[in-house]
């Protein structure tokens, strides 16, 4: 297996950028969205349960369905990868929606009036006391988005899109076990440092909180 990874190594290189790519940007976007329309519709039942209603349906949509659809949907090549970002962005935002909401409505009424007590006026409120207090929800569903993300970019290589995924098919066609296995650690290691990575930002917004400790029995 070392012998043809470093044959193939400026490949896989470009394999895992092209997934780090894929997996991390559609996240940024997502955030982008998530955040303000979470904050817009967690005060309301109707809008909430709408919204959170159909981002339920879209994400129990098939990826690869997603991924043959889109192209006709918006008229681009089905090998570019802008049909994954969209897809990808699509199901995290279903995701963080969710999570943004959820977070909101963990922060406990009494620092909600506190904050009102001091003066600050909604939007304020909103992104001075509301958002910090609820990241550690926002965070932890974050975690899973990062990874869910990993996981389903891989299936564009069904489509032809290059990412690790490639790794499965190329060793699926050949009967050959190296770049499954290479595939397999390099798709874990990309999803253990972005969770890891949420995990570390997650704490240095939230610096008042004390640090985890490890119970010993």
């Amino acid at each position: 297996m070392l012998t043809w990874l470093r044959q193939q190594q400026s490949y896989v290189i470009d394999l895992t950028l092209s997934h780090l790519y894929l997996s991390v940007v559609p996240i940024l976007v997502s955030l982008a969205i998530s955040v303000p329309v979470g904050a817009l519709i967690h005060r309301s039942r109707r809008w909430k349960a709408l919204v959170l209603g159909v981002g339920g349906i879209l994400y129990t949509i098939p990826s690869l369905a997603v991924f043959v659809l889109l192209p006709q949907l918006i008229g681009t090549q089905i090998l570019d990868r802008v049909n994954v970002v969209i897809a990808l962005v699509v199901y995290s935002t279903s995701l963080l929606i969710r999570t943004v909401v959820d977070g909101l409505d963990s922060v406990p009424p009494e620092t909600e009036q506190a904050a009102v007590a001091i003066g600050y006026r909604p939007t304020a409120r909103m992104l001075l006391v509301q958002l910090p207090v609820a990241v550690p929800v926002i965070a932890a569903g974050l975690r899973v988005a990062v990874v869910t993300n990993v996981s389903i970019a891989s299936i564009a290589s069904l489509i032809g899109v290059e990412q690790l995924g490639q790794l499965f098919t190329q060793g699926a066609q050949q009967l050959y076990l190296d770049p499954v296995i290479v595939g397999v650690v390099l798709s874990l290691a990309l999803a253990a440092v972005l969770d890891l990575a949420v995990l570390a930002l997650g704490r240095l917004l939230t610096p008042w909180r004390p640090p985890s400790r490890v119970r010993h029995a």
